[in-house]
């Protein structure tokens, strides 16, 4: 570790006219004399809530024994990251009803939407938004909200009786303030870090990043130069906007929220990757079916594995973001040590619109308080609000205005 007589502030921030760039945590932010282990030493938790429409092939997603994690056909692309997840099975969201509509509002609060075709909706405050009120105060931005595909232009109701408002976004901040879903990757960098008008947002700071960098040691230069090249790279991906190509647009979604934990300019997010009713389809994995009507598969066998194949796609997209986490050093960690991802839907089998067993999994280590490689298995109907709370337990924020259940994960 390099040691300066005058360490650097945590928040260290490069600014030119309309940029500020946050840098990620350094060497020489630590306390001289200070093991790096203990300053990191507290490190701060990261969020991440990614979610899927339309279930699961549950058979090809629920691992067969509980204990040891083995992975399914689904969970497969996750191999790299297996000791890091937990599979929980087992778990219900009976108040979302038997549509689409209510799926997405219940995804992180388990409460029942108001029945409403109108603008006066109200749902229930989303554990996203009770973290982002205790571990999200100190930074640029308490949380960060997307989505890889128009959560715009929906109006009137999704399901009988229900507003498309409860199936445009998982975050809500009041029960009668739904939040947006962002879906420019552009728009998203710009939130990050501001915007350089025809320049390179880093052109404005070029001199003073060669500044800091002489007061660093060889470990902090290399780390500042890999993470302002991974801006820059960043850069220049988003400048055509939105991505005709599914994958090219979550992955550049995924990378941004990367970049803003890393530099911890947010430590919540959530993800949409998908909306409900969606009639994408995924001509690169061989099935060129509307999603949602792949997702209605009769129980035929072929369009089982249709559905199936998109599945095993999707998790394949989240694997990519959890990758990404595991490459950047973070203190005495890695970024998905001290983060923990909640991956799943509200809907089981799409075929039957139920919702239950749910297919869900936790990613990261909650900074050690998760420990991974497991498929864990809860009485049926175990309701999916006794995991939200775990996951307000490990970041510390249950006495938020928690109106979610007891415990369901044990920590590690």
């Amino acid at each position: 570790m390099f040691v300066t007589k005058k360490r650097l502030p945590r928040r260290t921030f490069l600014r030119a006219a309309g940029v500020t760039i946050a840098l990620p945590l350094l060497d020489s932010m630590v306390p001289a004399q200070t093991p790096l282990r203990k300053t990191a030493a507290n490190p701060k938790l990261r969020l991440g809530f990614c979610y899927i429409p339309h279930g699961a092939v549950m058979s090809a997603w629920t691992p067969e024994k509980e204990g040891a994690l083995e992975l399914t056909r689904i969970l497969a692309p996750l191999q790299s990251v297996r000791d890091q997840i937990v599979v929980v099975s087992g778990l219900a969201q009976k108040n979302a009803g038997g549509g689409h509509g209510r799926s997405p509002s219940v995804f992180l609060s388990g409460a029942s939407p108001r029945r409403t075709e109108r603008e006066d909706v109200r749902a229930g405050v989303t554990v996203d938004q009770i973290a982002a009120s205790v571990i999200g105060q100190d930074t640029p931005l308490p949380s960060m909200e997307l989505a890889a595909e128009d959560m715009t232009g929906l109006i009137g109701a999704c399901e009988p009786g229900f507003s498309y408002t409860y199936a445009n976004t998982i975050s809500w901040r009041t029960p009668a303030t739904p939040l947006p879903m962002e879906i420019n990757p552009r728009a998203v960098f710009h939130m990050l870090f501001g915007e350089g008008g025809n320049a390179s947002v880093l052109d404005g700071i070029t001199a003073q990043a060669a500044r800091l960098k002489q007061r660093l040691g060889a470990n902090d230069r290399n780390r500042v130069a890999e993470y302002l090249d991974g801006v820059r790279e960043t850069e220049r991906r988003v400048q055509p906007g939105i991505p005709i190509d599914h994958e090219e647009h979550s992955k550049l979604m995924m990378d941004l929220i990367a970049l803003a934990f890393e530099a911890e300019i947010t430590r919540v997010s959530s993800f949409m990757m998908a909306r409900e009713l969606s009639c994408r389809t995924f001509p690169k994995i061989g099935v060129p079916d509307p999603f949602h009507a792949a997702s209605h598969h009769q129980d035929i066998p072929e369009k089982i594995e249709k559905l199936t194949k998109i599945n095993a796609y999707h998790v394949s997209l989240v694997a990519y973001l959890l990758e990404k986490l595991k490459s950047r050093q973070d203190g005495d960690g890695t970024l998905l040590d001290h983060s923990l991802i909640l991956y799943g839907s509200s809907m089981s089998n799409p075929n039957l619109h139920d919702h239950a067993p749910l297919p869900v999994f936790l990613a990261g280590g909650a900074n050690g308080q998760l420990k991974g490689g497991r498929h864990v298995k809860y009485p049926s109907d175990t309701p999916m609000a006794n995991l939200l709370t775990t996951i307000l337990d490990y970041a510390g924020a249950r006495g938020a205005n928690c109106q979610v259940a007891m415990s369901a994960v044990e920590p590690a």
